[in-house]
């Protein structure tokens, strides 16, 4: 009986099917050791790539890669390389890789509001762009790609000190599915900006906005109020301008709120706390109020009393917290879920608080006790605490 040639008996069509059925990479880049027709069908189906290359090589790539829809051509903070990512490569990925729906380009310092252009003319099924610490970038080419990339769903914005509220009110022109926006350090952003921003964008369930240092309670109450089914994640670290005004609208309107930062806000007292754990006691997952100095015992015990499925608290540098706090926790029926507890200069603290805790969160993976001066390892041993 005469062989047969595999690449005889299968049709391109019936080797993607194949190739659909590897699971792994591994296997797949296997695929495309067997020969040319084998490599150039395993390349073409590829859809995620992590690259450093010019633009010479980039044509390549995009003559390969041509059904790509996930490129990272992402920096390392303390391995960047010279020259880097450049406008010009960002102009052959905009006109070779159209399929694009992800693109990460963090701490590519070198890329101007050209390249920016370039992504807003030519990516227009781009749904989630990470440019952060592109620290040259401006409102002109954000704007640019808020207008050309209008199913954008994720936009990651962390360091482009630049920006002002004329993005903002771009994307909510222009991107009404935008679901997660990282803002973090761009101190020109404003209360106006953010309303600007809700007014469009509706779906909102991820904002980042720690280091906003103009943006106060009227935005705040704002964005609780646009987004209040959908807002799952709110950063406001040394966020100032952020008051009770800011945490009572959250409660009042974010029942689906699951992760809070807040921490070097300390205007925020023990009263609206206390409302957000009512209101929000189900959902809340991740609470961080370090620095936060008017929270005491009355507002922590609320939270540890509602907030059931509570996993991250940090309440350090939190002074007037004692024991006190901890003592509801015995009348409980229930364990929590609590895996890390950061109490880190909570100075009235002691072993008889962290011992009442324990006995509540077999959970418990981190605590941190640093600078706490009557939590010791001794006083520990002595009291016989069992750690998880």
């Amino acid at each position: 009986m005469p062989s047969i040639c595999i690449n005889d008996a299968l049709t391109d069509d019936e080797l993607r099917s194949i190739l659909s059925k590897l699971e792994n990479d591994k296997d797949r880049d296997i695929f495309g050791l067997v020969c040319k027709r084998w490599l150039l069908l395993q390349s073409t189906e590829r859809k995620k790539l992590a690259a450093r290359a010019g633009p010479h090589m980039l044509q390549k790539m995009a003559a390969r890669f041509s059904r790509l829809i996930e490129l990272d051509m992402s920096q390392s903070i303390s391995r960047s390389f010279f020259p880097g990512v450049t406008d010009s490569d960002i102009a052959v990925i905009a006109d070779g890789l159209r399929c694009l729906t992800v693109l990460n380009l963090q701490h590519c310092k070198g890329i101007s509001d050209k390249g920016m252009m370039s992504i807003g003319g030519g990516l227009s099924s781009l749904q989630s762009l990470n440019v952060s610490y592109c620290k040259k970038l401006t409102d002109k080419g954000l704007s640019a790609v808020a207008e050309g990339c209008q199913d954008l769903q994720v936009l990651h914005l962390d360091g482009c000190k630049f920006v002002t509220d004329k993005v903002l009110k771009a994307l909510s022109k222009n991107c009404p599915n935008l679901q997660e926006l990282g803002l973090q350090g761009c101190t020109r952003v404003t209360d106006c900006g953010l309303a600007d921003l809700v007014s469009g964008c509706r779906w909102i369930h991820f904002l980042d906005i720690n280091k906003c240092s103009n943006v106060g309670d009227s935005g705040i109450s704002n964005v609780s109020e646009a987004c209040s089914s959908s807002l799952k994640t709110l950063k406001l670290l040394d966020c100032f301008r952020v008051g009770d005004g800011s945490i009572l609208s959250l409660a009042r309107f974010c029942k689906n709120l699951e992760t809070l930062i807040i921490g070097g806000c300390r205007d925020i007292s023990d009263e609206s706390i206390k409302s957000l754990a009512t209101s929000c006691g189900s959902s809340l997952k991740n609470l961080r109020m370090d620095w936060c100095l008017n929270i005491s015992n009355s507002s922590l015990s609320r939270v540890l009393a509602e907030c059931r499925n509570l996993e991250a608290l940090d309440i350090r540098c939190c002074e007037e917290v004692t024991d006190a706090a901890f003592h509801g926790l015995g009348t409980m029926g229930t364990e929590m879920r609590l895996k890390v507890l950061k109490i880190s200069n909570c100075q009235k603290i002691t072993v008889t608080g962290i011992g009442m805790l324990l006995d509540k969160c077999n959970s418990l993976e981190y605590l941190d006790v640093r600078s706490c001066p009557y939590i010791t390892k001794s006083g520990c041993d002595e009291a016989g605490l069992q750690f998880p």
